[in-house]
């Protein structure tokens, strides 16, 4: 029976997550600081364990990663906030994660990077094939931006100290549909979020990788390739919502408008350190 770690349990993106991972021989342990709501019902016996209790607690963590083959790490701070804020719940929660999972023999982590880690990086670092590639340095936009290139940054530490498996997934837009014209390049759909997720677990040995979180949207603009490598192979496509979003806000202009030629659109723009 294989036992995956889920952290940030009860948030939106875990819950799009649980539904698309249940399987018959696979438990799903969520940790969060409140209970997650309960998947209806499916007919095969869902298989969910819950453990509350803060990422920043040693305690909790070893008793979270007991019998654990892997972890997905969504847990921490998900918008801007203050700088304590991100360094106690994304930098300090993430290597406390890490620490614990190599105390218990935990060596594959998936960590839920975002797309603000390398938010002013812009079209105009594309490679020869016209789209950017994931594993450019970080250029944060935001705190929260620079909480995720340390997540990144920890995991590499972790991944070249003690040949643990970690895979870093800057995050698009992980939303039932896009939220705006942004989303159609960057949507990551809950399907493509499942393929992506259960790819990072099942590829043999990837060390440490950077990937794009996008589905294979015709208006990307950023790569798949290193998400190929790992056998990620999305089917979805943002360009199904593209009349819809475009009579509500226009035809968008990815060559020119900053807020969609900036990796982090609109919040390279937001004040620092403002929670909103």
């Amino acid at each position: 029976m294989e036992r995956i770690l889920i952290t940030g349990g009860a948030g939106k993106v875990a819950t799009l997550l649980r539904t698309g991972m249940r399987r018959p021989d696979r438990v799903l342990r969520l940790l969060d600081i409140r209970p997650p709501a309960p998947l209806p019902d499916d007919g095969g016996g869902a298989r969910e364990e819950v453990v509350i209790g803060s990422l920043t607690d040693p305690h909790v963590l070893a008793d979270a990663l007991r019998g654990v083959d892997a972890v997905v790490h969504l847990g921490g701070q998900s918008r801007e906030s203050d700088v304590r804020d991100v360094l106690e719940s994304n930098m300090f929660g993430t290597y406390q994660l890490l620490e614990a999972a190599r105390a218990a023999g935990v060596n594959r982590l998936v960590l839920a990077s975002s797309n603000h880690a390398a938010g002013f990086q812009d079209r105009g670092q594309t490679g020869a094939d016209g789209l950017l590639p994931a594993d450019l340095p970080g250029r944060p936009d935001t705190l929260y931006g620079w909480s995720k290139v340390a997540m990144e940054s920890c995991g590499q530490l972790y991944a070249d100290r003690f040949g643990m498996d970690v895979v870093c997934l800057r995050i698009g837009l992980w939303f039932p549909k896009p939220p705006g014209l942004r989303g159609l390049a960057l949507w990551l759909s809950p399907d493509d979020g499942v393929r992506l997720v259960e790819a990072c677990l099942t590829v043999p040995s990837p060390g440490f990788r950077i990937v794009w979180g996008i589905s294979r949207n015709t208006r990307r603009w950023w790569s798949l390739a290193e998400g190929e490598a790992l056998g990620y192979h999305p089917v979805d496509d943002a360009e199904v919502f593209a009349q819809e979003l475009i009579a509500q806000h226009g035809e968008p202009d990815f060559d020119k408008d900053p807020v969609l030629t900036r990796v982090g659109g609109q919040w390279c723009e937001i004040p620092l350190g403002v929670a909103y």
